[in-house]
């Protein structure tokens, strides 16, 4: 590995979902970092559909909560930032300045809709694992979650019907108070690896 030990151990190992956060605020300047750093993540043909609302104030939290799966309503109080995540699912249009090496993707995005979404949804789904990535790279807590209703809450925030929501997360400094769920089983290289 490249990465010194320390580092796969932030980015990895000791990685785990936050609950607790500190009260200390997560700024513009902080995101902007970790944008300017994941935005190199692959994505096909550089489509980068992944589209990032800030939630700050009281107003969009209770909006947001009101979306939520029973279970997850009362977390989005707990972090100083919440993110919304969201495909773009309008992408294509600026396929001729992402991806000038071929100029007809934009065209057949524009007569293919099934293909344009799934893709949209697939590729900001990857940029998601980035963005959580970046936030542990710099020392911040990523809380992502999946329980809400996607549909409700893309048309609450994203009216206009372009962005679909894929993740929520909860963003932060990890309070030494929470305790982490003990780390869970993962798969053994046998278990997941194939050759042929």
């Amino acid at each position: 590995m490249l990465l010194s030990q320390d580092a796969q151990d932030l980015l990895f190992r000791e990685a785990h979902t936050t609950y607790g956060f500190t009260g200390e605020p997560v700024t513009d300047d902080e995101i902007r970092a970790v944008h300017d750093l994941v935005k190199y993540g692959p994505t096909a043909m550089n489509g980068q559909p992944l589209r990032v609302l800030l939630v700050r104030s009281d107003e969009a939290r209770e909006r947001l909560t009101a979306h939520m799966a029973p279970g997850n309503k009362p977390k989005i109080g707990k972090a100083p930032l919440v993110a919304i995540l969201a495909a773009d699912l309008d992408f294509h249009h600026e396929l001729p300045r992402l991806f000038p090496a071929n100029p007809n993707a934009r065209d057949g995005f524009e007569r293919d809709e099934a293909g344009r979404v799934a893709s949209a949804k697939f590729n900001a789904g990857l940029q998601t694992a980035y963005f959580i990535v970046g936030l542990r790279a710099a020392g911040l807590a990523a809380g992502p979650m999946g329980g809400f209703d996607a549909d409700g809450l893309s048309k609450e925030f994203f009216p206009q019907g372009d962005h679909h929501a894929v993740a929520v997360v909860n963003i932060g400094r990890h309070a030494e108070s929470d305790s982490h769920y003990p780390r869970q089983h993962r798969l053994s290289y046998d278990e997941v690896v194939t050759v042929v």
